[in-house]
């Protein structure tokens, strides 16, 4: 007996369609057998009946006598096996073929039907005999003038046995099938539950832990495009507990960093014994670590709410031109380190639907990732171009060393890194972007490797009602 499971599910279920459609096929086919022999019989009695009509009424003479008549008609008409009856339009024997005439009257349904004037048909039980027969029935004018029915009567013992036969054979066909399909069934239902038994044990090895563990095998259709999500599931799981390592390597470094400054200027300080100059200095480093340390902590923080989908705007209207300047001036300072130029093309005032403070947040990082990856003496611009009347685009372009193609895919992705050594949590293009969705926008980037990046937010203009 197969366990309860997917295998006996298949198998069942195939048997059943199986069984069912061969019931229907035999059903039919033994029913049109059966027609088939028992019409022809029915046809060819139709015919000797036509045939005795039309001869009494041709040859016989009418002042023949009547004795003589039916007796005429016994020896002409009378088939091998087959009994032919004479009976009045009541149903009564007169005369027979076989010479016994039963002081009874025939009741069956074919009797009625000939005196109506039709040709009656009965099939059934012989009294006394239970022997299974067919009779047919006919009116018979002589003459017009003496009416009587003549009734042939035939048993179908030997149809009928044959027709058990058949059956039987049917079924032991239609058997020996089911138990093909059966053995057909089962391979089908193992071909599949087989590879799924497989992709579950290598599944719950994966929720052990063990993602370097892959499906197997040479699969098709369905079954190979389900091992091969899983692995590229276990794949990208890999890929992900490789970036947060990296990424808690990497911010514990950004943390240590900036602590150790503090802490070291921290216990200088106390111990005293340094001029004005040395302890402004050492201030000043202790303020700028922390607001570094402040800045890596908001970020992760601004990050974890984009998660949670914790993160509220506070939705206004937003001039652009405004707010590049403003991102240009907070900036400067580090460009001018770098001897990078910073230039903002705007003509008109563009006006967007926004959080103010978010969307700079956007743009701070954009410009201070621009500045991160370009070289001394170069310029980045920033370009505010109108789509339609309902978009505009931000364009932050630089002439830097550029990401390559391999990178360029990847690098929304957060805690990704294109290049680790110089700081940071990898969370800032991802955090970026979720912000520019969150106002229904978009970032397009297009880099090439040692030529420079750019980078375009689109963002819905404002409405006019909204202006108002």
């Amino acid at each position: 007996m197969i366990k309860k499971g997917m295998r006996r599910q298949i198998v069942l279920h195939y048997i059943l369609v199986v069984f069912l459609a061969l019931l229907l096929v035999e059903v039919i086919f033994l029913l049109a057998i059966r027609t088939y022999y028992y019409d022809s019989i029915y046809s060819k009695i139709t015919n000797q009946l036509s045939t005795a009509e039309t001869y009494f009424n041709k040859y016989q003479v009418k002042g023949m006598d009547s004795t003589v008549r039916l007796q005429d008609l016994l020896d002409t008409f009378t088939f091998n096996n087959t009994e032919l009856e004479v009976l009045t339009r009541n149903g009564d024997i007169v005369t027979s073929s076989t010479g016994f005439q039963p002081d009874r009257t025939i009741t069956t349904s074919d009797v009625p039907e000939a005196a109506g004037g039709s040709i009656g048909r009965w099939v059934g039980r012989q009294p006394g005999t239970n022997e299974s027969v067919m009779a047919v029935s006919k009116m018979l004018q002589i003459h017009g003038r003496d009416v009587y029915i003549l009734r042939y009567l035939t048993s179908v013992e030997s149809i009928n046995s044959g027709l058990l036969n058949l059956t039987l054979l049917s079924v032991g066909i239609g058997g020996a099938v089911l138990v093909i399909v059966a053995l057909f069934s089962i391979g089908l239902a193992n071909s599949i539950v087989k590879p799924l038994n497989n992709i579950t044990a290598v599944s719950a090895q994966m929720a052990k832990g063990k993602f370097n563990t892959r499906i197997k095998g040479n699969y098709r259709y369905e079954i190979a495009e389900l091992a091969t999500t899983i692995n590229y599931m276990a794949q990208e799981i890999v890929r992900s507990n490789q970036i947060k390592d990296d990424f808690i390597s990497s911010i514990s470094h950004e943390l240590r960093t900036p602590l150790t400054s503090i802490k070291g200027w921290s216990e200088t300080l106390v111990s005293g014994g340094y001029d004005p100059e040395e302890t402004k200095l050492g201030m000043g480093i202790i303020s700028k670590e922390s607001d570094r340390l402040i800045g890596l902590v908001e970020e992760i923080l601004d990050f974890s709410k984009l998660q949670q989908n914790e993160m509220k705007l506070s939705i206004g209207i937003v001039d652009m031109k405004v707010l590049l300047q403003e991102t240009i001036l907070n900036v400067w300072a580090k460009a001018e380190k770098k001897r990078i130029h910073l230039l903002l093309e705007c003509d008109d005032a563009v006006f967007v639907k926004g959080d103010a403070n978010r969307l700079k947040q956007v743009f701070l990082n954009l410009v201070d990732n621009a500045i991160k990856f370009s070289h001394e003496d170069s310029s980045i611009v920033l370009t505010v171009q109108s789509l339609s009347n309902q978009e505009v685009a931000i364009i932050v372009r630089d002439s830097g060393i550029g990401i390559s193609e391999a990178h360029l895919a990847k690098v929304r992705d957060r805690f990704f890194q294109v290049d680790a050594l110089n700081g940071g949590t990898g969370l800032g293009l991802a955090i970026t972007q979720q912000i520019v969705e969150l106002h229904n926008g978009r970032i397009e980037m297009h880099s090439e490797l040692g030529k420079g990046t750019q980078v375009t937010v689109i963002l819905p203009l404002a409405t006019e009602q909204a202006l108002v």
